[in-house]
């Protein structure tokens, strides 16, 4: 096995005048060296584009940069050798002379008059732009009796899972066989999408996810270093391994979150929302991701915005732009967090302008329980959920009063303390109705195949993979719960395209509501099936077998019964006593959603205290109910919730991809990038309502992005409550002390 490295992008845009390889192909322990043009004789151009998002457009990728670079990072050359350290230092002998271009930076500048062309041959740098509309916005403002308007940003931000992105490629010459494994979330997909690229057959591709740590939509993407490495091993014919640098991470892992939103509200005297007008701007770096792509993050802020509340009139526009900056994607709680803290810094705008407690505010908007299924004015249909319960839920959990006391007496002491709430919806477990109407090889439903091996034991394979949330442990419970024997008796295999059945992996809190869903009706099917065979082996009617412990029996003759394991064996190894029952043990299922998708909410309070003087912001204290359906494991559920919680926090007040003027990126290091730590991030005290999804068997929600939804809302309302006295409202994520003290500098 050999080690790959990549020369990278030194510019934020330019042309490539010459990159001369010959003194790496010479250094020592050098096996092999790639430049775009070999790459590009191999692998084929791709471009992330849906077809249901009409009038979309974006440059073509390759797996290294052919004429032109178009971000810093971006890779230009792979270097494959006998070990890592000999892959870079071959790397710093290839001589890259780069023409710099203008860099198109900031979105205003990228549709400008006169800026520079990112893509010459699309014309401009607009990716898309689309429009939704309904109800009579302009008659409904006409009207309002007060109109709030403000602008948002949220700055970039990425995953940083603790295991960076990696992969070892091992290509056999003679059956065109490529096996690959790789830290990923969608093992059919990339199986899918190697095949296509590299013009192979399908089944000669097969794509191993081992245990994944950590990826939180990071690692459902295409990258064009995973995409060299599998194109040096074809060319070498032999294995070779890449493994993401910290720095390569930030460089090249997809950022997300840079949006500017302009949102307008109306509301009446008593608080009740009547229109919104919103105009959003995306910028996604110089390509779309594929093959997700980079618009769908807008698109969900663009349907999002009106949250789970009862308004009627809503006109918003989506612009998403190209930039020389990293790619930008698909990460944890897709669009949610952003739409989420703009409509719930707004409702509390309205209520402190107004003179009204928050929270009844929000019991004024929300959506009632009679009104359910409720279709929003945006066409998401909230098939069921709890949102007036969880409210009121959570204020008494929290104590909202009690604190609401406590935050006047420490302001009667100086002290800056605020109340934050959010309250929100969670797209849970989509179908194909999110990519693959679009075009895109991303399977929208889940198989789960379960054997009852002849110890007795049950072995499932399932499509959806394992990133650290525990999905095996939760699946083995549905399996153990439905046909009742022991946890420990229930093994499950996921993540390779050789051995599990077809399914769409992990992505859209999509594990139990999909891959839950597939699982427990493969568990019914297969206790059909041990009916069946117990059925013949006891000479009695399959309708009159009962399961339970571990055993079927006859009803009404519990002394007549057989174990799971004899029932096995008979079927593996005495298969003529069936006596025409097809002796197998196995069933497979396959499950989609039959709706679009299902929706989680839920409803967050955060405390936070400003320190007036430096701008530094700490939460005191966290309290979230959430609403994710039937719960299988309420420890893997509060983990999710937590981790979500965490890493919202960071997105609030801590994280942002920097970049410098002339498009370097400035935070490539943990010493740079912020991160919270367990200094920053409160005691998360964690409650559940379980309203089951109707349309979902077994009733399952999503719970993966409850958390990034709802913390970074909840924690800048807490911090502008706190600040309201000194007439400061913060509409900048990350709520760094500096923005803190120039805000307080500026009202002064």
């Amino acid at each position: 096995m050999v080690h790959a490295a990549f020369v990278r992008s030194a510019h934020a845009h330019a042309r490539l005048a010459r990159v001369d390889l010959e003194r790496a192909r010479h250094a020592p322990g050098v096996v092999g060296v790639l430049a775009g043009d070999a790459v590009a004789r191999l692998c084929k151009p791709y471009r992330g584009v849906l077809l249901h998002y009409k009038g979309m457009k974006t440059g073509a990728m390759l797996p290294l940069a052919v004429e032109r670079v178009r971000y810093v990072g971006e890779p230009i050359v792979a270097i494959a050798a006998e070990s890592r350290a000999a892959a870079d230092d071959a790397a710093t002998l290839i001589d890259v002379e780069y023409e710099p271009l203008p860099a198109v930076l900031a979105p205003d500048a990228a549709v400008g008059a006169g800026a520079p062309l990112i893509h010459p041959e699309l014309g401009d740098n607009i990716l898309y732009e689309t429009r939704l509309a309904a109800g009579d916005v302009e008659r409904a403002f006409a009207g309002a009796g007060r109109v709030w308007t403000r602008t948002f940003t949220t700055g970039r931000h990425t995953g940083v899972p603790l295991e960076p992105r990696s992969l070892i490629a091992d290509y056999e010459p003679a059956t065109r066989a490529l096996t690959v494994w790789i830290s990923t979330q969608v093992p059919h997909m990339m199986q899918a999408v190697l095949a296509e690229l590299f013009s192979l057959r399908e089944p000669r591709v097969r794509v191993i996810a081992p245990d994944v740590g950590g990826s939180f939509g990071i690692k459902i993407h295409v990258y064009q270093d995973d995409m060299a490495v599998c194109a040096l091993a074809m060319t070498l014919g032999r294995p070779v391994k890449f493994i993401a640098s910290r720095r390569e991470s930030f460089l090249s892992d997809i950022h997300a979150r840079e949006q500017t939103i302009h949102v307008e509200v109306a509301a009446d005297g008593d608080g009740v929302l009547t229109a919104m007008r919103a105009s959003i701007t995306a910028a996604v770096g110089p390509y779309s991701a594929y093959p997700r792509s980079s618009v769908v993050e807008g698109g969900q802020v663009l349907r999002l915005l009106p949250g789970p509340y009862r308004l009627r009139h809503y006109d918003a526009a989506l612009r998403v732009v190209a930039q020389n900056k990293v790619v930008t994607s698909q990460y944890r709680a897709v669009g949610h967090p952003i739409a989420t803290a703009v409509t719930e810094s707004m409702i509390d705008l309205v209520a402190r302008n107004l003179g009204l407690d928050p929270a009844e505010v929000r019991r004024r908007n929300l959506i009632r329980p009679e009104e359910l299924p409720y279709t929003s004015v945006t066409g998401n249909v909230f098939d069921s959920g709890s949102y007036q319960a969880a409210l009121a839920r959570l204020l008494e959990v929290a104590g909202y009063d009690q604190l609401r006391r406590e935050q006047k007496a420490a302001r009667a002491e100086g002290r800056y303390v605020g109340l934050g709430l959010s309250c929100f919806v969670e797209l849970t477990g989509p179908g194909a109705q999110f990519y693959g109407v679009g075009g895109a090889p991303i399977s929208g439903q889940e198989g789960t195949t379960l054997r009852l091996e002849p110890g007795g034991a049950i072995t499932a394979l399932v499509g959806v993979t394992n990133q650290g949330q525990g999905t095996h442990t939760a699946l083995a419970q549905i399996i153990a719960d439905e046909l009742d024997v022991d946890l420990d008796d229930v093994s499950v295999l996921s993540g390779d395209t050789a051995v599990v059945p077809y399914g769409g992996g992990t992505w859209a809190s999509r594990g139990m509501p999909i891959g839950g869903g597939a699982t427990l009706l493969a568990a019914r099917a297969l206790g059909e099936r041990i009916r069946s065979v117990a059925a013949a082996l006891l000479e009695a009617d399959a309708a009159d077998i009962l399961l339970g412990g571990g055993r079927a029996v006859v009803r009404g003759s519990p002394g007549r019964g057989l174990s799971y394991s004899e029932i096995a064996r008979a079927a593996h190894f005495r298969s003529n006593e069936l006596r025409g029952v097809e002796p197998s043990l196995e069933a497979t299922v396959h499950y989609t959603n039959p709706a679009a998708w299902t929706f989680t909410n839920g409803a967050h309070l955060a405390v936070a205290e400003v320190d007036v003087e430096t701008g530094r912001v700490r939460v005191l204290r966290y309290v979230a109910v959430d609403d994710c359906g039937r719960i299988v494991n309420p420890a893997l559920v509060e983990g999710q919730i937590a981790g979500g919680v965490a890493q919202g926090l960071g997105g609030a007040l801590k994280e942002q991809c920097v970049y410098d003027d002339a498009g370097q990126l400035l935070s490539t290091t943990l010493m740079d990038y912020a991160v919270p730590t367990f200094a920053d991030v409160p005691p998360i005290e964690t409650h559940h309502i379980e309203t089951p999804a109707p349309t979902i068997a077994g009733g399952f929600k999503g719970a993966g992005e409850a958390g990034a939804t709802g913390a970074p809302a909840a924690i800048l309302n807490a911090v502008n409550d706190a600040l309201a006295p000194l007439g400061v409202m913060l509409t900048d994520q990350p709520i760094t002390p500096e923005r803190v003290v120039q805000a307080l500098a500026g009202s002064k």
